[in-house]
């Protein structure tokens, strides 16, 4: 079933969000020029700790002229040296302190569980950051099976970090209590 929503800006634009089997997909008029267009290229995610925990950090997110997006995270707060998992989760739902309310992995294309390159893989299965002895982290990740706003739109959704790494077994790669997460939200244009 679809379900269309109107959006208005601040600026008076209005977005078509359109919301079909799990997919996000935004429409922005013609007459919202090239700027609005680009806002959807960009995505961010600013990652703060769940009650208890000290993880927080940034995960930017960015459409390549390939159809394909790039994830740039810089966490800290980490266990040092120690790999942690980090996932797309459902929902954008933070009001829990523990990041329960994110609900699952978000799995689209009802995919089992898996790591990258692997190809059939829940959309939000993002693998392992690795923390150095300060418990910092930065990882660089391109992926092909989601976007910002097409096709298993991760809009609107959360990022989670895991207190453990994601040893991709099933359902979800065992990777322990959600230590760290954000919504990720449209990112700023490029400029």
């Amino acid at each position: 079933m679809k379900k269309l929503l109107w959006i208005q800006t601040a600026i008076g634009v209005c977005f078509t969000f359109a919301s079909c089997n799990n997919s996000l997909t935004i429409s922005v008029p013609a007459h919202a020029g090239d700027q609005k267009c680009e806002l959807m290229q960009r995505a961010i995610c600013v990652v703060q700790p769940t009650k208890g925990n000290s993880c927080r950090g940034i995960v930017y997110f960015e459409a390549t002229s390939k159809g394909k997006v790039k994830i740039t995270a810089m966490i800290s707060g980490l266990i040092p040296n120690q790999k942690h998992a980090i996932h797309i989760h459902q929902y954008g739902d933070i009001s829990d302190l523990s990041g329960k309310s994110a609900g699952g992995h978000y799995n689209p294309e009802n995919h089992p569980h898996g790591l990258p390159p692997e190809k059939k893989r829940h959309a939000g299965d993002l693998g392992n950051l690795e923390a150095d002895r300060h418990g910092k982290t930065k990882l660089l990740l391109t992926v092909d099976n989601i976007s910002i706003a097409g096709k298993n739109a991760i809009l609107g959704r959360a990022i989670v970090i895991h207190a453990k790494l994601d040893d991709g077994g099933q359902p979800t790669g065992n990777a322990g209590a959600r230590i760290g997460f954000g919504v990720i939200g449209i990112g700023k244009a490029a400029g």
